[in-house]
């Protein structure tokens, strides 16, 4: 049971999004080594992006049964755990994770938790995703909020460059990891209805639009090294990333392989890790 609970929380996404918000403290140099403190920050973060994706589960059951990639591989669907059991289990991650925040960060640390489960779970999932295949656009938004919940925490700020910086980089990088996702999925999302951007965009339209994002991607990413905020180890790292990311976007617009599609959509996932983590390499290796 608790496996099956703990798959509710998508742990991978919400593990990424906890490490996006760590290193956002990292990046602060505050707090420049690691601490009790930053470790339940990062859970905090952890919950709250769980409890989001519980929602998330919970709210689109009955979709999640008719798809095939959802229906072999969610607990709900699966017969796991009932839809009853995952909003109670869902609700308590919420009301800890942001009880969490608030008395280790304050009130916007608090308010940027409880904007991303608000968000990500009520305006995206149900209102947003059934109606446009601009979607996971506008909807990305909630999952690149990590750095803002811990930015705030540590120093107390409703917004500061270096969190706004990050915040840019995931929600810029989320339309290409997930059109390409959409892409290999195309008819699973027809299957149930859902205006993704390939069904109603076409599949030329999406690979035009996954390469433009990821060039402006690149920019964006090293920013935080003409901003002053990291250094050359960041540099050098985030340029062959962003090389590396925009050549399969050239590829993904160029050619019509699933696999091509499948690839990117891995390497994407791949990308955003190492990026953060570059960032928190950079803040420990004095090379300016």
């Amino acid at each position: 049971m608790i496996r099956h609970l703990l798959n509710l929380t998508k742990p991978r996404i919400s593990l990424l999004f906890a490490i996006t918000g760590l290193t956002a403290i990292l990046v602060d140099g505050t707090r420049t080594s690691p601490s009790l403190w930053m470790w339940l920050v990062s859970l905090a973060i952890f919950l709250v992006g769980g409890a989001a994706n519980g929602f998330n589960q919970f709210f689109e059951r009955d979709i999640d049964r008719q798809m095939v990639r959802t229906a072999k591989k969610r607990p709900i669907p699966q017969g796991k755990v009932s839809p009853r059991m995952a909003l109670i289990f869902s609700i308590v991650l919420a009301i800890v994770g942001n009880v969490m925040l608030y008395e280790l960060g304050g009130f916007w640390s608090f308010f940027w938790g409880v904007f991303t489960i608000v968000f990500y779970s009520f305006y995206y999932t149900l209102w947003l995703k059934p109606r446009t295949p601009y979607n996971i656009v506008i909807g990305g938004a909630a999952g690149a909020t990590a750095p803002l919940i811990a930015w705030s925490a540590v120093t107390g700020n409703f917004l500061g460059l270096v969190p706004f910086l990050m915040f840019l980089i995931v929600f810029i990088w989320t339309p290409p990891h997930f059109w390409s996702l959409a892409l290999y999925y195309k008819e699973d999302y027809e299957k149930v209805s859902y205006p993704m951007f390939p069904n109603i965009k076409g599949d030329k339209a999406t690979k035009s639009q996954i390469f433009w994002y990821s060039a402006l991607l690149f920019p964006v990413a090293l920013s935080l090294y003409f901003f002053g905020i990291l250094g050359v180890v960041y540099l050098v790292g985030a340029f062959i990333l962003n090389l590396v990311f925009l050549y399969g976007a050239w590829m993904v617009m160029k050619k019509n392989d699933t696999k091509i599609y499948r690839k990117f959509f891995a390497y994407s996932i791949f990308y955003l890790l190492l990026l953060f983590a570059l960032m928190m390499a950079d803040k420990m290796i004095p090379i300016k």
